[in-house]
């Protein structure tokens, strides 16, 4: 199979290569030239969480032999690095809807489901290019769980090094201890002075600039990314929502006349775009709805149509969705217009220099009859929290709330009944400040670690143990940055 830019369908690279290089020199994101078709999901009935693996993978990189992918998958799901068995279990939450939980891996967050395979799959694409000897340098900008999912995946990698740039007011202060004390020899991480959105905006820059890839080459180094602007942390996504559907015809929660609905809390698009293209294979869902919170630009575009970036930017209780650029929105705007790559790159130009665009016919049409959507605020996030633990007994960090919400409220206005599966993204324990205010049980007086004792103790739940395990390791990297200044640490990085 062979994979294109999203601003010049001319473009033919093997996946191993749009592994290598992240992101498109034309700046457009690589994706496949023809969607592979899953027939016979029934098959997987039963199948292990690595066996999905090895069906989907082989579809879409077929310039990796099935040894080479069996050894990605098992590096990746085995060795129990992930705290239950079944890697993504299901939990059922009534008659109608169950939680996919994507949180049990090594940082806590669903991150880790594709940055546990991410490295693997990238040094086998590094030994693919014979006559290279140039070392990789992984570029990262984050919202919160990406960085401390990426930091973990690529620690110690042979012939790699990784910066994090991670918004320094904009994430939780779990979510900074993860990436401040991270161990590695091979680990950097900073922080900004903005929003994930300038620290996105200041890596794709760097990405596009000629003066930087110069300097990389001169030191040895390519860039490439671990963001989900990258295919190959992309592509292991859409495993689990097959998974969890055949998780779902085994466990009677789902027949295959019935199809399903997937709900995700979304910020930069790429967990939704991952069931969507689940569902071009053939995977029988019916609805796909969008979960934002107070941000909420992708609830009105798939309302209007229009994307608007000039908006204000909330800080909010659910920080890995604080984005205004969701840059997978592109590569679904790309397939629902036909692979239209110059229709593309018109609409990303006047995104870049008029801060909006606007889809309009079979276009718009397209992505309405797959679509739903929803927002939630801080407010309602806290209180659906409370109720979920009150009626269910279960908990829910506060982007898993978002998505409960705006699925319940989906179900609700439509009368859509249809079996669901609701992205649970992240522990709750990585936000424990905010659901213990959502349990009434907040006391300001606590440190972090405190606060993870007492979130315990009032829920009879446990901590896991790489969070309990943060109070006895020392913080490495504190150092704040303006934008400006990414280039230099990028160069320092390297040396």
């Amino acid at each position: 199979m062979e994979y294109q830019s999203t601003r010049n369908n001319k473009i033919r690279i093997l996946s191993h290569e749009a592994i290598l290089r992240g992101i498109s020199d034309d700046g457009g994101l690589f994706v496949p030239s023809e969607m592979p078709a899953l027939t016979d999901v029934e098959d997987l009935i039963g199948a292990s969480y690595g066996e999905c693996a090895k069906k989907v993978l082989s579809l879409y990189l077929t310039d990796f032999s099935s040894a080479e992918l069996g050894e990605c998958i098992r590096g990746a799901y085995g060795n129990n690095k992930f705290g239950s068995k079944d890697v993504a279990p299901l939990h059922r939450m009534d008659d109608s809807h169950s939680v996919l939980e994507l949180w049990h891996g090594p940082t806590c967050a669903f991150k880790d489901m594709a940055l546990q395979i991410l490295p693997r799959l990238l040094t086998k694409s590094m030994a693919k290019e014979s006559g290279k000897d140039e070392k990789v340098m992984i570029l990262v900008a984050t919202s919160g769980d990406t960085g401390k999912a990426a930091l973990e995946g690529f620690k110690n990698v042979e012939n790699t090094k990784i910066l994090v740039f991670y918004p320094s007011e904009g994430v939780s202060n779990m979510q900074k201890l993860q990436m401040m004390t991270q161990e590695g020899n091979n680990v950097h991480v900073c922080g900004i002075s903005g929003n994930f959105d300038d620290a996105q905006n200041g890596v794709k820059r760097i990405f596009n600039s000629a003066d930087m890839i110069n300097n990389a080459a001169a030191n040895g180094y390519s860039f490439s990314s671990a963001n989900s602007i990258n295919w190959g942390r992309l592509v292991p996504q859409i495993v689990y929502y097959v998974y969890a559907y055949a998780k779902m015809l085994e466990n009677g929660d789902a027949l295959p006349s019935d199809g399903i609905n997937v709900c995700v809390p979304t910020g930069n698009f790429g967990n939704i775009l991952a069931a969507y293209y689940a569902k071009r294979m053939g995977l029988p869902i019916r609805k796909l709805i969008c979960a934002s919170n107070k941000n909420d630009v992708l609830t009105q575009f798939l309302t209007t149509g229009v994307y608007n970036r000039k908006r204000d930017f909330y800080t909010t209780y659910s920080p890995s969705m604080d984005i205004l650029i969701s840059s997978n929105l592109e590569r679904l705007i790309f397939d629902v217009s036909d692979y239209d790559s110059e229709y593309v790159a018109h609409l990303y130009k006047k995104l870049a220099s008029k801060g909006e665009f606007k889809v309009e016919g079979k276009v718009f049409e397209r992505i309405k009859e797959t679509f739903a959507c929803g927002s939630c605020d801080d407010a309602t996030t806290l209180e659906t929290v409370k109720t979920v633990h009150s009626k269910f007994g279960y908990l829910l960090d506060p982007h898993s709330a978002v998505a409960e919400n705006v699925y319940l409220n989906y179900r609700r206005s439509n009368g859509d009944y249809r079996p669901t599966v609701v992205a649970s993204t992240a522990s709750p324990y990585k936000f424990p400040e905010c659901v213990l205010k959502a349990l009434g049980e907040y006391d300001a007086s606590l440190d972090e670690f405190a606060l993870l004792d007492k979130l315990s103790s009032v829920t009879n739940t446990q901590i896991p143990n790489k969070l309990s395990a943060l109070k006895e390791k020392r913080v490495r990297f504190d150092k704040v940055v303006k934008t400006a200044q990414m280039d230099e640490e990028v160069m320092r990085a390297m040396q």
